[in-house]
């Protein structure tokens, strides 16, 4: 039978939120991925490091980061304003934003993942969104190339999951594909651990059950790959972990009770681990920042840090100013959600719970140290 297997086949798993802090003291397939080791990750949400993994790039070089930005000219939603005048506690419903982002999403013809969260209806026209585009295909990105860029272009044949269905459909898609033995590339997109993580934290069983299925999955994969393949090369990453949620915050009512003007006097998006303003006026910047100065909850992020993060936007567009919670701090309510979780990530890339993980059955190439080198990675693998 041997001579009819294909030479080699590079896989990259990723899981998300797979978090190194996530995976100590528990034995995650660690006789089939003996090559291990803690990635740095970048600063902000999966929207940040999603693209700095497709792309080896900071966020400041692909212009990715969190997904709303201040920027009234540009802003697609002014139609939505209207909704504003309707009744909160019907439009801030779960279902109802779901099903508002799915209508916007279609008539825009956006492709990437789109979502309206929390932000108030009556100031969404202040705002522009900046994952329009499916960041997993070729020409995805807003500024840069992806991996997929290069694939395409090298003529690599490769499989990409599609994020938009389920873990289970993945992996058949891609067991599928092992058959053929045409592919010499697959990079496997698992999402739903970042959900549970949220929802029950790092700490509890749920986890030690969703890594034990991740297992037995994989092991299949590596069976199916074996039977089609000579050589086959596994790679297990992540972008961020989790931290667990220790203390709720109010910054959005600290704010308020300053008696400036949202719109007129300032903008603000309060993400769960940031918030970010932008001024309209001297008095504004003044009271906002003597007001967060004294918040021990958390610390305003200087210019200097900010160009070490990569995360020194042009224009300041995703903040004049950013204030970062410490690890374990939750703003709630937030733009992103209106009630407490158990985890949460976004935090300093310093922080324990903010690395990443990368699990090999080899020894990686390029020795990656941050999740920006995944993408050396993919390269090196598929030849691209």
């Amino acid at each position: 039978m041997t001579h009819h297997l294909a030479p080699k086949i590079s896989l990259v798993v990723f899981i998300d939120a797979l978090g190194w802090e996530v995976l100590k003291g528990r034995h995650f397939m660690e006789t089939q991925l003996p090559f291990r080791r803690k990635l740095r990750s970048v600063f902000g949400f999966s929207s940040a490091c999603i693209p700095s993994i497709l792309t080896g790039l900071m966020p400041r070089e692909h212009r990715h980061w969190s997904f709303f930005y201040y920027s009234p000219k540009t802003s697609p939603f002014k139609p939505l304003r209207l909704l504003g005048r309707l009744p909160r506690a019907l439009v801030d419903r779960g279902r109802v934003r779901n099903l508002i982002s799915k209508l916007i999403k279609r008539l825009y013809r956006y492709t990437g993942y789109f979502q309206l969260y929390n932000i108030p209806f009556k100031y969404v026209d202040k705002f522009d969104y900046c994952e329009k585009k499916d960041l997993f295909v070729p020409g995805g990105m807003n500024r840069g190339q992806n991996i997929f860029d290069y694939l395409e272009r090298a003529g690599v044949p490769y499989h990409v999951s599609d994020w938009r269905v389920s873990e289970q459909t993945n992996l058949d898609a891609l067991k599928a594909d092992l058959t053929q033995g045409k592919i010499t590339f697959a990079l496997l997109y698992m999402a739903s651990m970042d959900a549970l993580l949220h929802e029950v934290g790092k700490g509890s069983p749920q986890v030690d059950q969703k890594l034990a299925w991740y297992e037995t999955q994989l092991e299949e994969v590596l069976r199916v790959a074996g039977e089609h393949y000579a050589q086959v090369r596994l790679f297990v990453c992540s972008d961020h972990g989790m931290a667990t949620i220790h203390t709720h915050f109010d910054l959005m009512s600290k704010i308020e009770g300053l008696g400036l003007e949202f719109g007129r006097d300032y903008t603000a998006t309060y993400d769960s681990t940031m918030g970010r303003f932008w001024f309209h006026n001297p008095v504004a910047r003044e009271r906002i920042v003597a007001l967060l100065e004294q918040v021990p909850q958390g610390r305003i992020l200087r210019q200097p840090e900010l160009e070490r993060l990569g995360c020194d936007f042009e224009c300041d567009q995703f903040g004049e100013l950013i204030f970062l919670v410490n690890a374990g701090v939750l703003i709630v309510p937030s733009h992103m959600g209106l009630k407490p979780i158990t985890g949460m990530h976004g935090y300093h890339p310093d922080d324990a719970d903010s690395d990443a993980s990368l699990l090999c059955n080899v020894e990686p190439p390029n020795d990656p140290q941050a999740i920006t080198d995944v993408f050396q990675l993919m390269r090196a693998e598929s030849g691209a």
